[in-house]
């Protein structure tokens, strides 16, 4: 199987746009490294197994699902001139996204080191506590997403680490705050809470850090930031935070 002499970003560039178009559903958070390594092996008509691998393993531990992420590599090998991929391929794909997922999963009390703010499996913990002392009736979710199409590198870094200090300037130590990746932030909030000071003070203090044209640029405008009710039970908590991370807004 070879494709045709093409540069490898021609590739990617058409394998991204088929995947957004009919299967990935979040395209800000699409690329990983890993994309280009499996990119030039199928150009290349060499094994592509050891990058399928290092795709998996980066799609499970961004809490891609499966089915996502075999669909999306199909999109690869279409896009490529091939109906399917190799079997080979797929059992790679599959097994480093286990492992990638149980690593995920393991890193429960980790910072995410861009906002400094705890993963969203340390927010899931705190709310089984809170559903554990029957207070998720009088408890609220608050939202934030501030993604504003595909970012990478610094002007993320930069998007994300204003985001959590402003974040922890409205919200204060006495809340839970996590991250939930893909320019999605959360914090977990008591009854009584100014709710829409709270909010007006977030949204003010972002666009303040968020200045700069490029990371501006970045950032959603205006900020989208909302509360939810927490459902009658922390699995369907979980859910709810796994199905605001993956749906595109």
């Amino acid at each position: 199987m070879r494709p045709g002499p093409q540069l490898p970003e021609g590739l990617r560039d058409r394998w991204r746009a088929s995947s957004v178009e009919s299967v990935w559903l979040r395209p800000s958070d699409w690329y990983h490294p890993a994309v280009d390594l499996l990119v030039e092996a199928v150009l290349a008509d060499v094994d592509p197994c050891a990058a399928a691998e290092d795709l998996g393993r980066a799609r499970g531990y961004d809490g891609v699902g499966i089915v996502e992420t075999l669909d999306d590599l199909a999109c690869l090998y279409r896009t490529a001139g091939v109906a399917t991929p190799p079997l080979d391929a797929i059992r790679a794909l599959s097994g480093g996204w286990a492992d990638g997922s149980s690593a995920g999963i393991g890193a429960a009390a980790a910072l995410d080191p861009e906002t400094g703010l705890p993963t969203r499996s340390y927010l899931e913990l705190r709310l089984r506590e809170t559903y554990e002392a029957q207070e998720h009736r009088t408890h609220r979710l608050v939202l934030v997403d501030v993604a504003a199409g595909e970012v990478s590198g610094f002007l993320r870094a930069a998007r994300s680490a204003a985001t959590g200090a402003a974040l922890a300037s409205a919200f204060g130590a006495g809340h839970p705050l996590g991250t939930l990746g893909g320019g999605m932030f959360a914090a977990l909030v008591r009854p009584g809470d100014d709710l829409e000071g709270q909010l007006d003070v977030l949204r003010a203090d972002l666009a303040a850090r968020c200045a700069d044209i490029e990371v501006r640029a970045t950032t959603r405008q205006p900020v989208r930031a909302w509360t939810e009710p927490l459902p009658a039970t922390y699995e369907g908590a979980v859910r709810l935070l796994a199905r605001l991370v993956r749906v595109e807004r």
